[in-house]
C-alpha cells in the first residue's frame, strides 16, 4: 500500500510529468491524475481518457528521490525501479523555476515534504 500512497501523493499535484521510457518509446502523462488499484494493477489517469498508465505494483521494488544538477538548472524527480534496479517509471516535477530562472519555494516545499514523508530511498 506504500507504493499506492506515494503515487497518489504525487499525481494529485499539478505539473508532475510521469515518464515511462524504454529503448523504443517514451510515454509522458502530466498530472493531476486520478489513481486507483485493482489487485496488482495501479491505474493512473482515466481508463477511458486519452492517456493513462497501468503499473504492475508487484514489479516495483524501490523508489528514490533524485535531485540532479544540470548546467542550467536542477531537476527534481522520484524514480521507481524493479528488482534489477532498472527504472520502470519516473515522476519529474516540472515548472520548478520562475521566468527569472529562480526556484519557486512552493514547488521546492512540495517536493521536500514528499521526500520527508517517505524518505529518500524506499523499499516496497
Amino acid at each position: 500500500m506504500l507504493l499506492l500512497e506515494l503515487l497518489s501523493d504525487i499525481v494529485k499535484n499539478d505539473d508532475v510529468l510521469l515518464i515511462v521510457k524504454n529503448s523504443g518509446a517514451v510515454s509522458e502523462v502530466r498530472s493531476p491524475l486520478s489513481i486507483r488499484q485493482k489487485e496488482k494493477w495501479i491505474t493512473v489517469g482515466d481508463n477511458d481518457g486519452p492517456a493513462h498508465l497501468h503499473i504492475n505494483s508487484e514489479l516495483i521494488k524501490s523508489a528514490e528521490f533524485v535531485k540532479e544538477e544540470k548546467p542550467e538548472r536542477t531537476s527534481f524527480s522520484i524514480r521507481f525501479f524493479d528488482e534489477n534496479n532498472d527504472r520502470i517509471i519516473a515522476a519529474f516535477f516540472t515548472k520548478m523555476y520562475d521566468d527569472s530562472m529562480q526556484l519557486i519555494d512552493e514547488r521546492i516545499n512540495l517536493y521536500d515534504q514528499l521526500n520527508k514523508k517517505f524518505s529518500s530511498k524506499i523499499q516496497f
